[in-house]
């Protein structure tokens, strides 16, 4: 499996490989946008004294988000993976998965 992992061409093998993709870059796209989002108001809030610790709070919660996006993309890498690839998407000569012998 992990030479499965990070491989491009399982973006597309199926129409559910794209389905997922999509999927998983649509909640990636929100968690960096709500994480971009929370830093510039933070940024905004460290304007005033009396927002600083809202600011510092919103800096932690947009850093957690951004910790989130790698986790999203592994999440994906790890479905794609594992999901079967149909005989007709396999290369020309490629052996399935489940005959593959590890070593």
């Amino acid at each position: 499996m992990m030479s499965r992992l990070f491989d491009h061409s399982l973006r597309s093998a199926s129409a559910d490989h794209a389905e997922i993709v999509r999927k998983y870059e649509l909640y990636r796209t929100i968690v960096e946008f709500l994480a971009a989002v929370l830093f510039v108001i933070g940024s905004i809030f460290f304007f005033y004294e009396r927002l600083v610790f809202a600011g510092t709070w919103l800096f932690l919660i947009g850093s957690v988000f951004f910790a989130v996006r790698p986790t999203i993309r592994l999440l994906l890498e790890l479905r794609l993976a594992n999901l079967p690839v149909p005989k007709e998407f396999r290369p020309y000569g490629a052996v399935p998965v489940s005959e593959e012998t590890s070593p």
